[in-house]
């Protein structure tokens, strides 16, 4: 049966602030928020595995712990229970919280196999979908986040949060989780209402985030020409994926090990050819990690050879700003790099050490800060949008292997599995160190079902060698 036929709906209720404080603010949209403000939402799914976990011990126990020590958190984090708002008079939206605003927190049941939905093996995209709630968005009006907690009796249950990008990156999401994770878990102590950890208390203080020039109404203004219209609603879909189906795979770190010293023999016996001197290239795991899940997934498309391809990544600028911004700041402090080549650039022998270089280049040039304060990056990366139905193929990331998403233990134990369901609203590659701490990676991927079974092919045959 369907997943969506096996979900029930059991209340739709409003988690707000503990607190009773009636103090009403409004905090201001940096540049790098105002340019994440119209993409689609990202939607993290995390599942935990309870073998024998009857409706009356989740109802009675672990729902309500999940709902107080919400309402606890977002007493830290009150931006994220206000909304994002565009008065007429206003020139670019903000976001405003008042009295009494809250979470949308969505509470269901479904009878769908646990262990299957939590396995490696490939899946209907659209089976995760029941399992992540809907951001209420207007034209001048827009939630900033909604929780969903599905229970599956007798085998665990789920947690999925919805986040508008105009109030969280990547970092900060998991920042928030980790936050409520933990504070749910000092809930069993019985010693008293639990405080945060020192690094998990968020900082929202904009003013770290320099604009002087005004680049934040330049990306405004790239929203308003490429929407055609003054709206807070996100866009449905950066990609087609009707009938898109995903999978997860891993690579370990003798993998990835095995993929620098490949690269690495490569760029030596290019650098031989050419009499030049070993260049110094960044091989972190993160490089390798794209450039092999990149080659492979340009190779299962099998597009004509002559085609153009555009790739790259999310990179964080909290230490890379003047000032640095602090690891605790909650709000957009990332941009996205990219750089072009050919479809035959991949589908070549050397294909995985050609893209670990040029994403080896554009680090180095982050490092050097050529890319801070770009006027026109919103405008490229647009048209790059638009050019993905030309026959330009993109390739681009979501999520991080610096993220500990498997950390966030409520104290009923580490997510089983942890999934990025947005990857099929924008074809991005998903991310994050592996569940095991082995030093791996988790790789979640969405392609067409044919297109699927050739990168599984090319991604275990490529580790052969």
């Amino acid at each position: 049966m369907a997943l969506s036929n096996t979900l029930k709906i059991h209340e739709v209720t409003q988690v707000t602030p503990f607190s009773d404080s009636t103090t009403e603010f409004s905090l201001p949209l940096t540049l790098y928020d105002t340019f994440w403000f119209n993409f689609p939402p990202v939607e993290r799914l995390y599942f935990y595995q309870i073998t024998d976990l009857t409706p009356h011990f989740f109802y009675s126990f672990i729902l309500p712990d999940l709902k107080h020590s919400l309402s606890l958190t977002l007493l830290h984090y009150l931006p994220l229970a206000g909304n994002l708002i565009w008065p007429l008079d206003a020139p670019k939206p903000f976001i405003y919280y008042s009295p009494n605003d809250g979470v949308t927190f969505t509470v269901a049941e479904s009878t769908a196999d646990f262990n299957s939905l939590t396995d490696n093996g490939v899946h209907e995209a659209v089976e995760l979908h029941p399992l992540i709630p809907q951001l209420v968005t207007s034209d001048d009006k827009a939630a900033m986040i909604a929780i969903q907690i599905t229970l599956f009796p007798n085998q665990g249950f789920s947690i999925a949060i919805t986040s508008h990008h105009a109030i969280l990156d990547g970092k900060s999401s998991t920042m928030f989780i980790k936050s409520w994770a933990y504070l749910c878990k000092q809930l069993g102590k019985d010693e008293g209402e639990p405080s945060l950890l020192p690094e998990l208390i968020p900082s929202f203080d904009r003013t770290v985030i320099k604009d002087p020039t005004g680049i934040d109404m330049e990306y405004v203004n790239n929203w308003l020409a490429y929407t055609n219209t003054r709206s807070l609603k996100v866009l449905p879909n950066v990609v087609q994926n009707n009938d898109w189906v995903r999978a997860t795979f891993e690579l370990t770190r003798d993998d990835i090990q095995k993929i620098r010293n490949q690269v690495l023999l490569i760029l030596d016996k290019d650098n031989e050819k050419e009499d030049k001197r070993p260049r110094q290239v960044h091989l972190s795991t993160f490089v390798l990690t794209l450039a092999y899940v990149f080659v492979c997934t340009v190779k299962s498309r099998r597009r004509a050879a002559n085609g153009r391809v555009v790739f790259g990544f999310t990179a964080d600028l909290r230490t890379r700003l003047e000032p640095p911004v602090l690891l605790n700041y909650v709000g957009n402090c990332v941009m996205p790099h990219f750089c072009a080549a050919t479809l035959r650039d991949f589908t070549e022998e050397n294909g995985v050490a050609f893209v670990a270089k040029k994403l080896s280049d554009v680090i180095k040039g982050i490092e050097r800060g050529e890319f801070e304060g770009k006027k026109d990056a919103l405008s490229e990366i647009l048209r790059l949008i638009k050019s993905l139905s030309e026959g330009v193929q993109g390739l681009w990331v979501a999520g991080s292997t610096q993220f500990d998403v498997y950390g966030s233990d409520f104290r009923w134990g580490r997510p089983k599995k942890v999934e990025i369901v947005s990857i099929d609203k924008s074809g991005a590659i998903a991310l994050t160190k592996s569940r095991d701490k082995s030093g791996g990676v988790q790789i979640g991927v969405v392609l067409k079902k044919q297109e699927m079974e050739d990168f599984a092919s090319l991604f275990v045959d490529g580790l052969k060698d």
